[in-house]
């Protein structure tokens, strides 16, 4: 059993004696299971969700590697957006109380440069920012990281899933090599994965079931007739609700044909296949991913590659005659400890499918009526963001940081309120609360990012 107190752990007495104060006890099970690595000095990749104590477990791994006579920046935490950022700094200070002059200085978008320019130039120990306005400093040449000691980067998952990859490759490329390099993340995607080889050293990997439920799958399987499929899934939609659904079809035909019949509906779908080019591909994911749309219908082989994590249901139109392509489909549900709906229509000409599936699984797929799901008075489902797509992209020098400051500062919309940004070549894709859209729709297009205009549109 690994030992709980923070007595356990070779803090100093003023650590301790502030752990206390704050009312920290003992330890959550991510601290207990990383912080004894962290103080030995090892990279590693922890998966930690927020409210699990992520940031204690870092600050205090962090706070005890500082030289405090030496005022040069020796910690860096990188943060998705300025509100995180914001919160890891208040956390950080809470915890540095006892600890005699330390500063910790907080870098992000939306606010004048000239500020920051002078609170660096007085020295600090530990900076946390996002990726987008700490590469600006480190252009500026007002950062300077040859003292690092330790990089920490705070919900991994989210900057990737904001398209800071470039911005990220660039800072660790500002850092020393020796430095101690934290990766935390609730969910733990091929992305990450090939981040983690990029910017850590053998790094250790802390997993804590308790925070993260084994997946849970809800089968159910609707026997119908041919003519029904489309009226099924419609009706499953309006039932379930569900935020995010990808629907599976067998051919391209039926793909883009139900996509239609949905939209025709009132649902918010797109569809995905093999004839789509590469920009409208790049379109339709993007859109999904950031929850623009709530459906997307595709065919297994357009499906590959796609990593939506949180996505709510899978609905399977045909059954695949695959069993394990069965099992392929419905495991894009029910991911990252949340629990997932894996529905699918068959019809009886299908048994044999059903069959050599449930064989498979070892176990019987539920029957459900569809009689006895309710519809509401309005099928169609909303969803929660809407794309704003911006005329520029990486060839006119746009970054995801560009785009996220100027949404936070000129335009006043909450960092909460944004999405993910996906950054190409000519355009951008940002995703933005259905409630802000409009209010940032007009302030971007009423202000220059990075200097010049942009055309922007919306897509519902």
């Amino acid at each position: 059993m690994i030992p709980s107190a923070f007595a356990t752990l070779p803090l100093n007495h003023s650590m301790l004696q502030n752990l206390t104060s704050l009312g920290y006890n003992e330890m959550t099970p991510i601290q207990a299971h990383s912080l004894p690595l962290i103080l030995a000095g090892a990279d590693v990749i922890a998966q930690a969700k927020t409210g699990s104590g992520k940031t204690a477990a870092f600050g205090i791994g962090l706070l005890s590697r500082l030289a405090a006579t030496s005022f040069s920046v020796q910690g860096l935490v990188l943060c998705p957006t300025r509100e995180l950022a914001d919160q890891v700094g208040k956390e950080l200070r809470r915890l540095a109380r006892f600890t005699d002059n330390i500063k910790i200085l907080t870098l992000c978008g939306g606010v004048p440069f000239g500020p920051q320019i002078s609170s660096l130039e007085h020295g600090a120990h530990i900076v946390v920012g996002t990726p987008g306005r700490i590469l600006d400093h480190l252009r500026r040449g007002t950062l300077n990281l040859k003292s690092l000691r330790m990089l920490v980067l705070d919900e991994a998952d989210r900057m990737l899933d904001m398209g800071f990859q470039e911005d990220l490759g660039a800072i660790v490329a500002a850092a020393p090599n020796n430095r101690q390099t934290l990766l935390f993340s609730a969910t733990y995607p091929d992305s990450v994965a090939a981040m983690s080889a990029t910017v850590q050293r053998q790094p250790v990997t802390v997993k804590v079931e308790a925070l993260h439920d084994s997946r849970q799958i809800r089968q159910l399987l609707f026997l119908v007739e041919s003519r029904e499929r489309l009226a099924a899934v419609a009706r499953i939609l309006g039932h379930y609700r569900p935020e995010s659904t990808l629907v599976f079809c067998n051919t391209k035909k039926d793909c883009q044909s139900v996509a239609d019949a949905l939209t025709a509906r009132g649902f918010s779908a797109l569809a995905i296949h093999g004839d789509l080019e590469q920009n409208e591909r790049d379109q339709v994911l993007a859109r999904f991913a950031n929850k623009s749309i709530s459906t997307l219908v595709a065919t297994d082989v357009a499906a590959r590659g796609i990593d939506i994590k949180e996505l709510t249901a899978v609905i399977n139109y045909e059954l695949t005659r695959n069993p394990e392509v069965h099992i392929h489909r419905i495991g894009r549900t029910g991911r990252a400890g949340e629990p997932g709906l894996a529905l699918s229509l068959a019809t009886a000409a299908e048994s044999r499918r059903v069959a050599a599936i449930e064989d498979y699984l070892g176990s019987i797929i539920v029957r459900a009526d569809l009689e006895t799901l309710s519809m509401p008075s309005s099928a169609a489902l909303e969803a929660p963001m809407v794309t704003l797509c911006i005329d520029g992209g990486r060839k006119n020098k746009v970054r995801p940081g560009d785009i996220l400051g100027a949404l936070t500062g000129e335009a006043g919309i909450a960092g909460s309120e944004v999405g993910k940004i996906n950054v190409f070549d000519f355009h951008t894709y940002v995703a933005i609360r259905r409630d802000s859209a409009r209010l940032a729709l007009t302030r971007l297009s009423a202000n220059k990012i990075k200097g010049r205009f942009y055309k922007i549109r919306k897509f519902c």
